[in-house]
């Protein structure tokens, strides 16, 4: 964990964080956290903080709000992980590197930003990742989520990873951006990134719903391979489901959720949460909404 975290004194186990975004409704963050906090015997109010098209003053004003109202942090989501970068007083090293921020942390006035989609979505991979060094690996979408996803392939060694986005411009300055991490290659379309992939992995926000396209033509998806996605409204996105019946190794975007939101808890608060008891709570949010759908 970063330096930013600090021990945390038995008077002082209430605290009051949240999240940043549009849409954001169907997050199962509030849930995670407060499951989090109530297992290790503290309270968590998580403040779901729902913002459309906000602009750069409003984003000033919204992180000065969480810097004065208490705030042990914030976490922060599409479409604003990018944006916000300017606007903190301090990186951490990775979040420095990617040039994105899912998580804010408040240190005696300051805001601090940090990535747990990387150092989550490293933890959550290695289940499909077991030789690294013979991998390559396409990622589609080069925005927050997808940058993130990039530098936590090339930290764990991935051999090849190739960048595809609708904006050639952004795969390019994230190729640059990994440098010499790792070996990446720019792809002039999806056909092209899965070229001999031995794992691809969605980044970008193409089956989140009310979407319900796919960033992958299904003909690419095939057996040999597996297939990951960021993500998890729904868990089981057309993408998932495709290749699934191909027969491929697949990964929802759970395990990414669940480890990138204990990474921020912990830098949150000083505690270390339990990964199975923000699991479960997870779960339990999804178990819910798909009750609702099928109820409807």
């Amino acid at each position: 964990m970063s330096p930013a975290v600090r021990p945390i004194a038995p008077a002082d186990r209430r605290f009051l964080t949240g999240l940043i975004g549009s849409p954001i409704a169907h997050s199962a963050s509030p849930a995670m956290h407060e499951r989090a906090a109530e297992a290790l015997g503290a309270h968590c109010h998580y403040q779901l903080i729902e913002v459309a098209g906000a602009d750069r003053e409003e984003l000033r004003l919204l992180l000065d709000g969480v810097r004065r109202l208490g705030f042990a942090g914030v976490n922060v989501t599409f479409p604003y992980k990018e944006a916000v970068v300017s606007l903190l007083d301090e990186l951490s090293p990775g979040a420095q590197a990617i040039g994105a921020v899912n998580t804010v942390v408040v240190r005696d006035g300051r805001l601090i930003g940090h990535n747990t989609d990387t150092t989550g979505f490293a933890r959550a991979i290695t289940e499909l990742v077991r030789d690294p060094a013979q991998s390559s690996v396409a990622v589609i979408g080069a925005g927050g989520v997808g940058k993130a996803i990039t530098f936590a392939l090339a930290g764990i060694g991935v051999a090849e990873i190739s960048i595809f986005d609708t904006d050639r411009v952004k795969a390019t300055q994230l190729a640059a951006q990994i440098g010499k991490r790792g070996k990446t290659s720019v792809a002039g379309s999806v056909e092209d990134a899965m070229s001999g992939a031995t794992g691809v992995v969605n980044g970008s926000p193409v089956g989140m719903l009310p979407n319900r396209g796919t960033p992958v033509p299904d003909a690419l998806l095939h057996q040999d391979m597996w297939v990951a996605d960021a993500v998890y409204t729904p868990l089981w996105t057309p993408l998932l489901n495709a290749a699934k019946a191909k027969g491929a190794e697949v990964m929802t975007g759970r395990e990414l959720a669940i480890y990138q939101a204990a990474d921020a808890f912990e830098l949150f608060t000083g505690l270390k949460p339990s990964a199975v008891e923000m699991g479960n709570a997870f779960d339990a949010v999804m178990a819910k909404r798909y009750a609702k759908v099928n109820a409807a």
